[in-house]
C-alpha cells in the first residue's frame, strides 16, 4: 500500500529534513482514520488466511488461564492485593485481616465496562482501613481520576479528582491525602497540559475546587513531584523529577509548619530514593559517587555533606531496590542480570542472604518501616510470578499464594551466555528452549530487547513465550546497554550520544546466535516494545539483511519530533533534543528509524500500536509503516495492527492481550513455516 506524501521540509541547524508523512500525526483526521482502516483491512486479510491462527489463540487462552496475584502489602491491620482468577480482563482488589484469613473483595473493575477497557490503575488505603483512594484510567490512557471508597459503608464519597497522571495518594490520618495533578485542559496552552505539575491536599468530603495547593514550580514547568509522608507523619517529603531522568531532587517540610519546602538534595546530580526516617535521620538509597548504588543516612539537623553517613558501601553487585523494614535494610541486588536478596542491620552489617526459588528476578519488595514481615515478588522464565512472605520472628521465607500453571516447565532449560559487542564489551544474554535442542541453524528464534531508561530486562514469565517454546522455538533476552543491569555506567553507555551502542549490542547478539548455529537469518525474529520498538526499528533499517521477521510494538521512531507529543518531553534526558541542540540533532538524525528508511529488501514486519496510546502516540507507528511500505523492495509483508480502546499497555484487558499475541505468533508461524 502506497501512502500519500506531502511536501514538508524543516531546517535543523542547517540540514534540510523532509517529513512527507507529517499528515499521519493527526490521528483524529478523517483521512488518517481512513488510512488506518485500510491498513487494518490488509492486515486482517493476511492474518485470517493463516490456518493455525484459531489453534494458536486457543492454546494461548489455556496458558493465560491460571490464578495470579499482585504483591500484597499491609496497611494498618489489613493486607491488600489484586488477583486475577485466570481469564478476567482486569484483576480484582481484595483485602484480608491476617495472613491466613479469607480475602474480601473490595473492587471489581470488570464491572465497569463490558470489554474490560476501564482499569484500576493504582490504590492507597489509609491506616485505619476505612477509606481507600484509587485511580481509574480508561482505554489504556495515562490520564487518571481519583475516587474514594468508604469501605465501612461500601459507598463512594461524592468527590472525583481529575487531571492526574502517574499520581500517588499519601494519606494523613483519615483526614485526606496529598496527590499531584496537571492543569485543567483549556487553562494552559495545549503543549503545556503535561507540564506544570502541582502538589495538592484533598480534604475528604470536599470538592476538588477546594483542594489546597501545597507546592508548584511555575518557574520550572517540566518538573514533576511524588509526595510521601514519613511514617511518624512529622514530615511531608517530595521526590522531584525532570522527565524520566533518574537523577531526582528531594525536598521536605515539617507537617506542622507553614514555611516553605527545604531543598535537601538537588535534582540532576544523582538518584535518591527515600527509604524512611528515625527522627531527623533520613535514610536513602543513592547512586551518588556509586554507580552500582549505596545506602546513606542524612541528619537533616546537620545536612552538610561532611556529616553524611555511609551505611552500605557500593558492592560488586548492583543494588536494584531497597527498603527499610523492622530496623533492617532489605536489599535486592542484581548479579549478572538476576536477583539476590540480603538483609542488613541499621549499621550496614550483613544479617543473612535469602534463598530464592531459582535463578530469577525480584519484582518488588513490600513492607513498611514498623512491620515485622515483608513480601517479595519473584518470577523467572519458567516460573510464574509469586509472592513470598518473610517473617522476621521465624526467619522463614514462605509462599504466600497458590501456584498453578498449564504447562510442564521440566521440558525446557535456561542458559546464560556472554558475547562480545561491536566494541568488545561483553554483554549478557539468556536463552530458553526445549531440552536437547539441536544446534543445526534451523531453530525459529525470537530475540527480545529493550536497552534504555535505566530499566533492567531480567528473567520474567510470560504465558505467550511458553507457546513459542512448545513449538520448538528459542526465546532469547539480551541485557543491552542503556538498562540498569550493571549500574548507572551501563545505563549511560546506552543513552544520548551513546545510543548506537544499544543497537550494536543487539545486532551482535543476532550475529552470535547465527554463528553458534541456534538459528539463521530466515528464522530469526526480533521483538521490542516502546523504547524496545525504537530498538528493533533502528536495527532493521541498519541491518535489513540480518533478520527474518520484526515485531515492532508501540515504537518511538521519529527521533526529531518525539518530544512534541504528550509526555515525550519526559524522555529528553534519555534521548536528547534535536530541535534545540545541534549535537543532539547529529546523533538522533543518524539513527532515527523513520529518517533512515531507504529502498531495501526489508524483513516481514508487523508494527503494533493502539489508538489510545497517549504515551508513545500512534503517529510514530503510522509514519514508520508508511515509510517502510514505500521503501520495501522485497516481497515480505509490512503490516500495521492498530488496537482500539487500548493504550501503551497498562490496564490492557486480558482478552485484548491474548488477541494481540495470537496475531503476533500467527504472523511469525507463517513466516517461519512453524
Amino acid at each position: 500500500m502506497r501512502t500519500r506524501k506531502v511536501d514538508v521540509v524543516e531546517n535543523y541547524h542547517g540540514t534540510m529534513v523532509a517529513d512527507p508523512y507529517r499528515w499521519l500525526e493527526n490521528a483524529e483526521d478523517p483521512e488518517v482514520l481512513d488510512w488506518v482502516r485500510s491498513q487494518g483491512e490488509i492486515t486482517e486479510e493476511f492474518l485470517s488466511g493463516i490456518e493455525a491462527r484459531p489453534s494458536i489463540k486457543q492454546r494461548l487462552t489455556e496458558l493465560w488461564d491460571y490464578p495470579r496475584s499482585s504483591l500484597p502489602f499491609k496497611v494498618g491491620s489489613w493486607y491488600y492485593f489484586q488477583k486475577n482468577s485466570g481469564l478476567q480482563n482486569q484483576p480484582v482488589l481484595f483485602r484480608q485481616e491476617s495472613v491466613a484469613a479469607d480475602p474480601k473483595e473490595i473492587i471489581d473493575p470488570n464491572a465497569w465496562s463490558e470489554d474490560g477497557t476501564i482499569a484500576l490503575s493504582g490504590y492507597s488505603p489509609e491506616e485505619k482501613g476505612r477509606y481507600l483512594a484509587y485511580t481509574v484510567s480508561a482505554h489504556g490512557s495515562d490520564r487518571q481520576e481519583i475516587r474514594i471508597l468508604d469501605l465501612e459503608k461500601g459507598e463512594h464519597l461524592p468527590e472525583v479528582i481529575k487531571y492526574c497522571r502517574f499520581t500517588n495518594m499519601a494519606w494523613r490520618g483519615e483526614e485526606g491525602f496529598f496527590y499531584t495533578r496537571y492543569p485543567k485542559p483549556g487553562t494552559v496552552a495545549p503543549e503545556d497540559e503535561n507540564n506544570f505539575n502541582q502538589v495538592f491536599w484533598h480534604q475528604l468530603g470536599t470538592e476538588q475546587e477546594q483542594d489546597v495547593l501545597i507546592y508548584e514550580r511555575p518557574d520550572a514547568k517540566e518538573l514533576s513531584f511524588y509526595p510521601r509522608l514519613t511514617q511518624d507523619e512529622k514530615y511531608l517529603v517530595l521526590h522531584v523529577y525532570l522527565g524520566t531522568d533518574s537523577r531526582n531532587g528531594f525536598y521536605y517540610k515539617p507537617l506542622d509548619s507553614d514555611g516553605p519546602f527545604i531543598e535537601l538534595l538537588q535534582h540532576a546530580e544523582a538518584s535518591y530514593n527515600f527509604l524512611g526516617s528515625d527522627g531527623t535521620t533520613f535514610y536513602f538509597f543513592t547512586d551518588l559517587n556509586a554507580p552500582r548504588g549505596r545506602l546513606i543516612s542524612i541528619d537533616i539537623a546537620r545536612p552538610e555533606r561532611e556529616n553524611w553517613v555511609e551505611i552500605l558501601p557500593e558492592q560488586e553487585d548492583v543494588i536494584s531496590d531497597a527498603r527499610l523494614i523492622n530496623n533492617h535494610f532489605v536489599v535486592s541486588f542484581m548479579h549478572n542480570a538476576h536477583s539476590r536478596v540480603r538483609l542488613y542491620d541499621l549499621n550496614g552489617k550483613l544479617v543473612k542472604e535469602l534463598p530464592l526459588p531459582t535463578l530469577g528476578t525480584v519484582t518488588g519488595i513490600a513492607g513498611r518501616q514498623s512491620h515485622t514481615e515483608f513480601f517479595l515478588g519473584f518470577t523467572s522464565f519458567l516460573y510464574p510470578t509469586v509472592s513470598l512472605r518473610y517473617d522476621f520472628a521465624t526467619g522463614e521465607l514462605e509462599f504466600f499464594a497458590e501456584q498453578k500453571y498449564n504447562f510442564d516447565p521440566d521440558q525446557f532449560q535456561v542458559n546464560q551466555v556472554f558475547y562480545p559487542s561491536k566494541d568488545g564489551t561483553m554483554v549478557s544474554m539468556y536463552l530458553v528452549h526445549k531440552k536437547g535442542l539441536e544446534l543445526n541453524g534451523d531453530n525459529p528464534t525470537l530475540l527480545y530487547g529493550y536497552g534504555g531508561f535505566n530499566i533492567s530486562i531480567t528473567p520474567s514469565f510470560a504465558p505467550s513465550r511458553i507457546w513459542w517454546l512448545e513449538q520448538g522455538g528459542v526465546y532469547v533476552e539480551v541485557n543491552l546497554r542503556g538498562g540498569s543491569e550493571y549500574g548507572e555506567e551501563w545505563h549511560q553507555a546506552g543513552m544520548l550520544a551513546n545510543k548506537q551502542n544499544v543497537f550494536d549490542d543487539f545486532i551482535a547478539a543476532a550475529e552470535w546466535l547465527i554463528a553458534n548455529k541456534y538459528t539463521r537469518t530466515e528464522k530469526l525474529a526480533i521483538e521490542g516494545r516502546s523504547n524496545g520498538g525504537l530498538l528493533v526499528s533502528a536495527c532493521m533499517v541498519q541491518r535489513p539483511d540480518l533478520f527474518g521477521a520484526v515485531i515492532c510494538g508501540v515504537p518511538v521512531t521519529d527521533m526529531l519530533r518525539y518530544h512534541k507529543w504528550t509526555v515525550g518531553r519526559y524522555w529528553i534526558p534519555e534521548y536528547g533534543n534535536a530541535e534545540e541542540n545541534p549535537e543532539h540533532f547529529a546523533f538522533l538524525y543518524r539513527y532515527s528509524p523513520l529518517h533512515n528508511v531507504k529502498p531495501a529488501s526489508y524483513p516481514a514486519t508487523l508494527v503494533v500500536t493502539a489508538e489510545g496510546d497517549d504515551r508513545v502516540v500512534p503517529g510514530h507507528a503510522f509514519k514508520f509503516t508508511a515509510a517502510l511500505q514505500e521503501g520495501q523492495q522485497g516481497s515480505a509483508p509490512i503490516l500495521l495492527r492498530v488496537d482500539r480502546k487500548s493504550g501503551h499497555g497498562h490496564g490492557k484487558p486480558t482478552a485484548k492481550i491474548i488477541d494481540e499475541h495470537a496475531d503476533v505468533y500467527s504472523f511469525l508461524s507463517r513466516q517461519f513455516a512453524m
